[in-house]
């Protein structure tokens, strides 16, 4: 059971552009529902988790997109930025400021289970900052300016970023007001604590946690969320 006072609110970045796949990705449907509603749901059968801020490009299509589902920890719709840290800070200005612990997730990512929400959230309620990660599996190589093979690169105790990233609210407030501060173009809140000093704990991936990228992965998506159903009902 998770302590009252160690309140978790979380910001889902749903404003990205999806250039590269063609079509709305999030809007797309998969084991029944759409992307965006999965990634919605783990974050609210998450116990830890007591408030939901969806940042978007256009709020009524979001709002339509998941208000079939009768999230009720969806506190607020609002319009996300150019970048990715500008979304996230429209996130961070809706807290509640009983708020203690921040989670940000990527709304393209559909196959997170509450089950790893709450693994990161212990981890960053120890050390004050944890990120879901995988270690990387393949092998790494640098290249020149004309693609051609130069070096590589040693893959131990090398992480791919996921997320949900979870942090103290205080850490993740003072962090972004350094990116703004100086100028700084960052990718993840991860990089942005890094900027602040500080010190982040890698929480090893268990499950599948794709990033819907390409129309490709869809049915890839489709696939492991139909077994973990059909896993479940066995």
């Amino acid at each position: 059971m998770f302590l009252l006072f160690s309140m978790l609110s979380t910001i889902i970045v749903a404003a990205g552009s999806s250039t590269r796949v063609g079509f709305d990705k999030l809007q797309a449907k998969i084991a029944g529902r759409p992307v965006i509603q999965h990634a919605v749901a783990a974050f609210e059968n998450a116990e830890c988790v007591t408030e939901i801020i969806v940042v978007c490009r256009n709020t009524d299509s979001m709002r339509n997109a998941i208000g079939s589902a009768h999230f009720t920890k969806v506190r607020a719709v609002v319009r996300g930025g150019r970048r990715r840290q500008d979304s996230v800070q429209a996130g961070l200005k809706e807290l509640t400021e009983n708020c203690q612990f921040v989670a940000v997730h990527d709304a393209a990512r559909p196959l997170i289970t509450a089950r790893e929400i709450e693994r990161v959230f212990l981890a960053a309620r120890e050390h004050g900052a944890a990120v879901l990660a995988a270690p990387i599996t393949d092998t790494l190589k640098f290249t020149d300016a004309n693609q051609v093979v130069s070096g590589s690169i040693d893959r131990q105790n090398v992480f791919a970023m996921q997320t949900p990233q979870i942090f103290r609210r205080e850490s993740l407030l003072d962090a972004y007001e350094r990116v703004s501060r100086n100028s700084l173009t960052i990718t993840d809140e991860v990089s942005a604590i890094e900027h602040a000093d500080g010190s982040i704990v890698i929480v090893p991936a268990q499950d599948h946690n794709l990033k819907i990228t390409f129309a490709s992965d869809l049915p890839i998506a489709e696939f492991i969320l139909k077994q973990r159903i059909s896993s479940s009902r066995a």
